[in-house]
C-alpha cells in the first residue's frame, strides 16, 4: 500500500517539494504549493524581479571592477614609461646640485600623480558600488510594495 505523502492542513504533495529536477523551477514547485488565499504567482513575480534586480547590481558591479582593472593597468604602462624617460634624464650629465633638485621634483611629481590616481580608483570604486546599491535599494522598495499589495489582496475583506 503506498503511503500518503500529503500534507493535511494544506493541499500539496511533500515528495513534489523536494523533488530536485524541479528544484531549480522554482515557479513549477511553487505551484503545488498551494494556499488559500495567497497569490503566489504574484509573489514568484516578486521575486522574479528580485533576482533580476540582483543580477544587474552584480552586473554592474563587475563592470565597475572591469573599468578600474583597466585603469589600473593604463596606469601601471603609464609608469613604467615615465620611469624609463625619467632614468634617462637622471644619467644626463650635470653637477650634482641639478641632479638633486631633479631628483626631488621628480619625487614631488610623482607623488602628486599617485595621489591623484589612487583618487580617480576611489572615486571609480564608490560610483560603481552606488550604482549597484541603488538598483538593489530601489528593488527593495519596490518589492516591499508589491508584497504588501499582494497580501492585501489576499487578505479577506471586511
Amino acid at each position: 500500500m503506498a503511503k500518503d505523502y500529503r500534507n493535511p492542513f494544506m493541499d500539496f504533495d511533500v515528495t513534489k517539494f523536494m523533488d530536485p529536477t524541479k528544484f531549480m523551477d522554482m515557479s513549477r514547485m511553487m505551484a503545488d504549493f498551494k494556499v488559500p488565499g495567497v497569490d503566489m504567482e504574484g509573489i514568484l513575480a516578486t521575486q522574479r524581479k528580485n533576482i533580476e534586480a540582483l543580477t544587474t547590481a552584480n552586473q554592474l558591479a563587475v563592470e565597475g571592477l572591469q573599468a578600474v582593472m583597466r585603469r589600473q593597468a593604463e596606469i601601471m604602462r603609464q609608469t613604467m614609461e615615465e620611469a624609463s624617460s625619467t632614468m634617462s634624464d637622471m644619467m644626463a650629465a650635470g653637477t650634482p646640485e641639478d641632479k638633486v633638485n631633479k631628483q626631488a621634483e621628480l619625487i614631488k611629481a610623482q607623488f602628486e600623480k599617485a595621489i591623484a590616481n589612487m583618487k580617480e580608483l576611489a572615486e571609480m570604486v564608490a560610483k560603481a558600488n552606488n550604482e549597484a546599491a541603488e538598483v538593489l535599494s530601489s528593488r527593495v522598495s519596490a518589492s516591499i510594495e508589491e508584497m504588501k499589495t499582494t497580501i492585501s489582496k489576499s487578505m479577506p475583506k471586511r
